[in-house]
């Protein structure tokens, strides 16, 4: 990097830099930096004007390793997919605690990939996170023990970790699918379709056994070929739900068990006209749902409280909460907009 014309002062400019532009001690500059008393005003202006001259920024990792707490003053947030509506709801209250608590939050996208998740996790804590939120997308979260030891406290949300000991915040999955499905079945519907993420998600797993139970429990027998899970976008979707009713005997109502699954759904519907003659519950809400005609009616649920309740357990943890692990559940609810309601269409 070229020097600076006027300080002659090459590459990032540092303290030692500060204090020869000012002529004052390497002390006197750290304590006009962290605001610090016992220096004069004359001199304060002195460093705060080759500070400006330099464009010098502090340290934040060597401020880190100064302070007593050793505290960064930021936490971690993994989400599935920082663009996904849900996760940017997710991502909003846990920012609006964080910076209630004066603190940072640095956030990552998953994308559904163990190894993306466990590259943040390190990431963040090799920045020295004072605490992890994940959203946890691999089987087993042990690679994390040694930061729990070391008193990184991690708190999961949306879906149960393993592996470690944590905090957990979950919404009521199977039994919003199951009143979905009690939903449907309600206003006359057999033959339905359950469409959902991948497997190996713990929350797809408990929608879709929400869905099986319901229809169980109402005497009917499921057509598993229905079933149709491993839907990760909205081109998936789309595409299964085509397919669907390119068969000799359709579904008269869907399932969908994620939001972007539902939206591939909707497009599906509409592409083929049927879009006032299938009925379609999806779960988790979505943008504009309720300006669709119809509306879609969803298993709403509540992102705000579920990140707010994971940010404020995780504070809680930073604090020196040693108490045992909590689970918190928070419901679901049902909003009915018209897609939902619609009744089997007339062969």
């Amino acid at each position: 990097m070229p020097a600076n014309a006027s300080t002659g002062v090459t590459g990032r400019p540092t303290m030692n830099d500060v204090a020869r532009l000012a002529g004052v001690s390497l002390k006197t500059v750290s304590r006009v930096v962290n605001e610090e008393r016992h220096v004069s005003s004359s001199m304060a202006i002195r460093v705060r004007d080759a500070v400006d001259a330099l464009n010098y920024r502090p340290d934040l990792h060597a401020s880190t390793l100064r302070r007593t707490d050793r505290r960064s003053e930021t936490i971690g947030l993994l989400l599935e997919d920082v663009g996904n509506p849900f996760s940017a709801a997710l991502h909003r209250a846990v920012e609006d605690v964080a910076r209630a608590h004066g603190v940072h939050v640095l956030i990552g996208s998953i994308d559904d990939c163990p190894r993306r998740e466990g590259e943040l996790a390190r990431a963040f804590t090799m920045r020295r996170a004072d605490g992890l939120i994940i959203v946890p997308s691999g089987p087993d979260q042990s690679y994390l023990a040694t930061e729990v030891r070391a008193d990184t406290p991690v708190v999961f949300v949306d879906r149960p970790g393993h592996g470690i000991p944590a905090d957990t915040v979950l919404a009521t999955n199977a039994q919003g699918a199951a009143e979905a499905t009690r939903h449907l079945i309600a206003h006359g519907h057999e033959r339905i379709a359950c469409l959902g993420d991948h497997t190996r998600v713990t929350t797809a797993r408990q929608r879709a056994e929400g869905c099986l139970d319901a229809l169980r429990s109402a005497g009917l027998q499921p057509d598993l070929s229905l079933f149709v899970p491993g839907l990760g976008t909205t081109a998936d979707a789309e595409r299964a739900v085509l397919d669907l009713f390119r068969r000799p005997n359709p579904p008269t109502a869907l399932f969908t068990c994620q939001n972007l699954v539902t939206v591939g759904a909707v497009r599906a519907l509409r592409r083929l006209g049927l879009h006032r003659k299938v009925a379609l519950v999806g779960f988790d809400d979505f943008p504009l749902a309720d300006l669709l005609e119809p509306g879609v009616t969803v298993v709403a649920q509540d992102p705000i409280t579920m990140g707010r309740t994971a940010a404020e357990a995780l504070f809680r943890r930073i604090a020196g909460d040693s108490g045992p692990p909590a689970e918190v559940w928070i419901p679901t609810c049902l909003v009915q907009r018209g897609s939902g309601e619609l009744p089997p269409a007339l062969p």
